[in-house]
This record gives C-alpha cells, sequence and structure tokens, in this order.
C-alpha cells in the first residue's frame, strides 16, 4: 500500500501532465483559429482584388454619348519607374497626319437600319495618323453595330475625329471615335444590344471575365442594355473584360501601329488616359 507521500506525488504528477495536454491543446486550438483567420483574410482580401480590378474595367468602358467618369485606370494609375526600359521610337506614318479625307455628308440622326449591313463581311481600310490598318467589319454576326459604323463612316463622320483614350496595363485597347474628343461625345443617338456578338472564351485571368481578342474592334457604351453611340476601341493586346461590349470587326493587318502608338504611353505617366502621341482617324473606306 503506497504511502500519503507517494500517493500525494502521484498525484501531483497526474495534474502536471493534465495541465500540459491541457496547455498543447489551447496551443493546437489557438495554431487553428488562427489559421483559419488568416484563410479568411485571404479569400476576402481575394476577392477584393478582383472586385477593384472589374470595377476599374467597368468603369473604363462605362461611358458613352452625355457621360464621363474621371481619370479611371484598370489596374492604378502608378507612375511609370525612372528606370524604365528606354521606349522605341513610334512607326514614321504615326508622326504624320492623316491623309487627306472627302466631303463629308450629312451624318445619321438615329441608329441605322440593320438592312445598311447587308448580311456579310465587309472589307476595307483606316486610318490612324497616316497608318493605314486594314479592316473586315462583320455585318452577318453584329449587324446592329457593324450597320452603324457602316453609316457612319461613309458620311465621313469620324474624319479627322481623335483616339482620346489610351489604356497599357490589365486591359490594352486604344478608344476612338468622339467628336468632342474628351469621353462624353457621340452621333447624337444611342442603340444596342451592348453586348451583340461577345465574345464567350473566359479569360484565364479572371472566370468572369472574357477574352476580348488582338486585333478585335468593339463599341463603347455606358452601361445598360442599349447605351452605345459612336465610340469604339481597338483592342493591341488580348484583353479580359465583361461580356459586355459589341465586337463588329477586326484589324486585320496594320496593328502593330497601334502598338507602336501604345509604347509610347501615356500622358501623365499613368495607365489610362490621353496618349501621349496624339492619334486621329482618318478616311475610313468600306467595301
Amino acid at each position: 500500500m503506497a504511502s500519503k507521500k507517494s500517493k500525494s506525488n502521484l498525484s501531483a504528477a497526474a495534474q502536471a501532465r493534465l495541465k500540459a495536454f491541457e496547455a498543447k491543446q489551447q496551443l493546437q486550438s489557438n495554431k487553428e483559429t488562427r489559421r483559419k483567420s488568416d484563410n479568411r483574410i485571404a479569400i476576402i482580401a481575394s476577392v477584393i482584388v478582383v472586385l477593384l480590378a472589374l470595377g476599374s474595367q467597368l468603369s473604363y468602358f462605362g461611358f458613352g454619348p452625355g457621360a464621363v467618369t474621371a481619370s479611371p485606370s484598370p489596374s492604378g494609375t502608378s507612375k511609370a519607374s525612372a528606370s524604365a526600359t528606354p521606349v522605341a521610337a513610334p512607326s514614321a506614318c504615326l508622326k504624320q497626319p492623316v491623309p487627306a479625307s472627302g466631303t463629308k455628308t450629312a451624318a445619321p440622326t438615329s441608329a441605322p437600319d440593320v438592312s445598311v449591313a447587308e448580311k456579310r463581311v465587309w472589307s476595307g481600310s483606316m486610318y490612324v495618323n497616316n497608318c493605314k490598318l486594314s479592316i473586315n467589319v462583320d455585318g452577318v454576326h453584329a449587324p446592329h453595330a457593324a450597320a452603324n459604323f457602316i453609316a457612319l463612316a461613309k458620311s465621313g463622320f469620324y474624319n479627322n475625329v481623335v483616339c482620346h483614350r489610351l489604356t497599357t496595363s490589365g486591359i490594352y485597347v486604344l478608344q476612338c471615335g468622339d467628336p468632342k474628343g474628351d469621353g462624353t461625345g457621340g452621333p447624337g443617338y444611342s442603340f444596342g444590344p451592348n453586348n451583340e456578338n461577345a465574345p464567350t472564351k473566359v479569360s484565364p485571368l479572371s472566370p468572369s471575365s472574357v477574352t476580348y481578342a488582338r486585333g478585335v474592334l468593339a463599341m463603347a457604351n455606358s452601361g445598360g442594355t442599349a447605351t452605345q453611340g459612336s465610340q469604339f476601341f481597338i483592342v493591341y493586346q488580348d484583353s479580359p473584360l465583361p461580356a459586355s461590349y459589341s465586337v463588329f470587326g477586326t484589324v486585320t493587318a496594320g496593328l502593330v501601329t497601334i502598338q507602336s502608338l501604345a509604347a509610347q504611353g501615356v500622358n501623365g505617366g499613368t495607365s489610362d488616359g490621353k496618349p501621349n502621341l496624339a492619334a486621329t482617324l482618318g478616311p475610313i473606306v468600306l467595301k
């Protein structure tokens, strides 16, 4: 039979073991709580990043006739690094003025009928400064947007209209077609649908975006369902965007000159705004 002293020693040892076990359990519990908290923070942070990216993209294209956003940026407005690699000289044609345009005729005062697109693919050319781009306009899959572009182009509406916005980070586009040159202008009417012939391929950068491929010509809009006017954008590098912009054509040759223009950067050293090298639309001929 154990003595009282040995019983006391056994009891103390048991209590010590119990306390050590409880301390270990508490430590493990604290670690698990911290892990779950860190995971929640990481998930919330990821969601915020995605929402901010999409929100900024929407703000960039979320304007049309009668509306404008204040210096939006699809991926921030950080200044260019002072030690950045020197930019290559732009294509020589970008430094030359647009060719002389023909006489302008009365532009449409309402959205042209889809019959203007003739249910066919149109081929032709478009000038940015003195750089000639070969283009196709798809009257089969985007009859509303194609008819509008064709009618405006044939009237000379786009002649000598500046390309007022360039984006060089996150999304890669040159936006043109505003006769006011500040993002607020248009033909005096709006039309839809805004997502005619929109891409369906999900962007690898965002499951809620699709890829607007290099060379695409698409209409800008101010949200809703029928807010397109005359503004359009040229995609010079694959870009993730919501499937909310009508694709009415493609640049089939000459896109390298737009990439050359983009390489000159944006006014003020940001990634979204007026191009450093002024860009103006010249004659658009379609057949």
